[in-house]
């Protein structure tokens, strides 16, 4: 096996299933993103409460789709990193960057688990991450680049309490693990019970009838 056959086979190990299909079909329209996702990254971006020369953390980043959000929340005076896993998906997020002439944006592919990061952070997004949000790993590694006053906001998927929704949750859950890795954790009632080590009064908004999450808070002082 070659150099070049090598890392094919190590982009698809470290590529979940959806992105394998999604990165061919996005890669030539770099500011793609879908009309639904787009209210969803701007609630997430008005929980963090940037303010113009924060630095934000957007873990598990794929094609970059809240970078216009960020940068506008953060202006030329911030910085935004992004930290993607996936090879193929941090392309096309460089693409996106590229494309808008981002000069304070940053892409790094790493898994959050390892990543090494310069500097702290005044903010961190998880937006469809829950190899990030729901790992433990994930968060203690990130938590020391956070600031004392940062704010964190995570989103994903969950299983519903409703009483109709619950009748398709059995479903809802075999479709996930299909598009995310063999190790991603599965949709629970309350996926982001791995954050409330590490945010204080997390606040919780369940969204699309009770199958999507929206949580966030701040680290506690005792953990910086």
């Amino acid at each position: 096996m070659n150099a070049k056959e090598a890392d094919r086979v190590r982009d698809r190990e470290v590529t979940p299933p959806y992105a394998r299909f999604l990165v061919p079909l996005i890669s030539p329209f770099p500011n793609f993103d879908l009309l639904f996702a787009k209210s969803l990254r701007q609630r997430a971006v008005r929980r963090l409460q940037l303010q113009p020369g924060d630095r934000v953390l957007d873990a598990g980043c794929g094609p970059g789709g809240s970078f216009p959000y960020l940068v506008d929340a953060v202006t030329r005076s911030g910085a935004v990193v992004g930290v993607e896993i996936s090879p193929g998906m941090a392309r096309s997020a460089k693409q996106r960057v590229q494309r808008n002439a981002w000069t304070n944006v940053d892409v790094i592919t790493s898994d959050a688990k390892e990543v090494e990061l310069q500097g702290t952070f005044d903010a961190l997004l998880m937006l469809g991450a829950p190899d990030v949000y729901a790992s433990r790993e994930a968060l203690a590694n990130l938590a020391p680049y956070l600031k004392s006053h940062a704010r964190i906001v995570a989103f994903g998927a969950k299983l519903s309490h409703r009483r109709l929704a619950k009748m398709f949750n059995s479903s809802f859950r075999f479709l996930f693990s299909k598009t995310k890795f063999s190790s991603t954790p599965k949709p629970e009632y309350e996926p982001w019970k791995m954050l409330e080590s590490h945010v204080e009064a997390l606040e919780v908004e369940e969204l699309f009838f009770g199958w999507m999450f929206m949580a966030w808070g701040v680290p506690p002082v005792a953990l910086r």
